[in-house]
């Protein structure tokens, strides 16, 4: 049973690329990303493709109860390590023999996997920052196996990461972690896959094709992240987030809506399947956190626009990015202050993107736009809908109208915002690429 008003992932790698979005910190640790096998390793490939970390595999296997297998009583790791769930052990009155008969099923079972997925070959973890991923936590015994399992290579840290879990046995898995990250915590849980469009069983096939990086897809650049700050007056400065894949060929600076940071996960994942196309993002937070505090501030589009254009003249200084022709991508009312602040730059904003934008905020600026303007809007958005569509006729430029049927402002619909980015890229790499005209600034 799927809870009817509860968000869903499609399918696990798309909960994989947005749950690498909440894990960018971690590249400049050069982790290991070890999905647990078989659900978590399509979750932690995307995973290891954004952080351009390597992928490697840990075999668990749940122990089933004597006469009903799919009722589990603890989990057996590689290393034989062992988590039994004594309550109901007791509950079932499992005898001792049951109880070992069962561990040696499951230990046989992970002796064949592991020779199937690495052929012999031993895991190296010691010293190293390890992401432990798996699809979804429920009552947490696999998780906790693996957990201990890589706790005995002597890792310099572990991270425990899912795109669902039930609250409780989050908190509780944060002792066995040094870091629990979950994107969705529901209550009630039901099963993980309650959460998921497409929760087929993952092949060994597929496992054996995802490690060996052959998965249909092209293998991630190499991309550097970190946090920078960027000044807005003589002591003043707002932070953003500067990914730059190697070669890049663009960078894209990032105006989020209001309620929102350069934290929010849809831009996020935006950004990542921009950087997977060779584009730098800048995810900023154009306020600092006093002037974010005043409400008034995130409708203050002139405001944004000069924040915007602050943070253009801070990358033509930044050796990574300097180079870079840029394009703007607003959310929400970001995408006002975005053009806006294309009109203040002329040609030195190459494209603009919007999604779900307000771009009626810059009435009185867009004529004066001279990039390229691709609107991006939910066909179920009918109100921010009639707004981008006055605001198209009132470009002087070339524009684009792209309605996502079915979506509503947030783009939470089942591929929806996998749409917005392959809209967006597909923009950018094509008019970012177009020679510079004389800037009219």
């Amino acid at each position: 049973m799927r809870p009817h008003a509860a968000r869903t992932f499609a399918d696990r790698r798309t909960a994989g690329r947005e749950l690498a979005t909440h894990l960018q910190a971690f590249a400049a640790e050069h982790p290991v990303v070890l999905g647990l096998a078989r659900g978590g390793v399509p979750v932690a490939y995307e995973i290891a493709r954004a952080l351009t970390a390597p992928l490697d595999v840990l075999v668990v296997r749940k122990i089933g109860a004597p006469g009903n297998p799919e009722y589990g009583i603890g989990a057996v790791a590689e290393g034989d390590i062992r988590v039994l769930d004594q309550h109901a052990i007791g509950q079932l009155m499992v005898s001792h023999e049951e109880l070992e008969t069962a561990i040696a099923r499951a230990s046989v079972e992970i002796d064949a996997r592991r020779e199937r997925y690495r052929a012999g070959r031993p895991l190296d973890l010691a010293g190293r920052t390890v992401l432990v991923v798996d699809d979804g936590l429920a009552t947490g015994g696999t998780a906790r196996a693996a957990l201990r399992a890589v706790r005995a290579q002597h890792p310099r840290r572990v991270v425990l990461a899912v795109p669902v879990g039930a609250p409780a046995t989050v908190a509780a898995l944060r002792d066995e972690a040094d870091e629990v990250i979950c994107v969705l915590q529901p209550e009630p849980m039901w099963a993980v896959g309650a959460w998921y469009e497409d929760f087929s069983q993952t092949r060994d096939d597929e496992i054996i094709e995802l490690l060996a990086g052959s998965a249909g897809d092209p293998p991630p650049s190499p991309t550097s992240a970190k946090e920078v700050r960027i000044p807005i007056g003589a002591i003043d400065q707002i932070v953003g987030d500067l990914c730059v894949p190697q070669p890049a060929s663009g960078l894209v600076i990032f105006a989020h809506g209001s309620g929102s940071s350069r934290h929010s996960p849809r831009n996020r994942d935006v950004a990542a399947a921009l950087n997977d196309r060779g584009l730098a993002t800048l995810l900023l937070d154009l306020l600092t956190p006093e002037e974010a505090l005043n409400r008034a501030n995130v409708f203050d589009i002139p405001l944004l626009a000069r924040r915007l254009v602050a943070a253009t003249d801070w990358a033509s200084t930044e050796p990574a990015v300097a180079a870079l022709p840029v394009g703007y991508f607003g959310a929400s009312t970001g995408a006002g202050a975005a053009l806006w602040a294309a009109a203040d730059l002329g040609d030195q904003v190459r494209a603009v993107v919007s999604r779900g934008g307000r771009p009626d905020l810059a009435t009185p600026l867009l004529a004066e736009v001279r990039a390229p303007v691709l609107l991006i809007v939910g066909g179920r958005d009918e109100v921010v809908l009639e707004l981008n569509r006055d605001a198209q006729h009132r470009l002087r430029v070339q524009s684009e109208l792209s309605i996502i049927p079915g979506a509503t402002h947030l783009f939470e619909e089942h591929g929806a915002l996998e749409e917005v980015s392959r809209l967006a890229a597909a923009w950018f790499e094509r008019h970012l690429a177009r020679p510079a005209g004389p800037s009219n600034r």
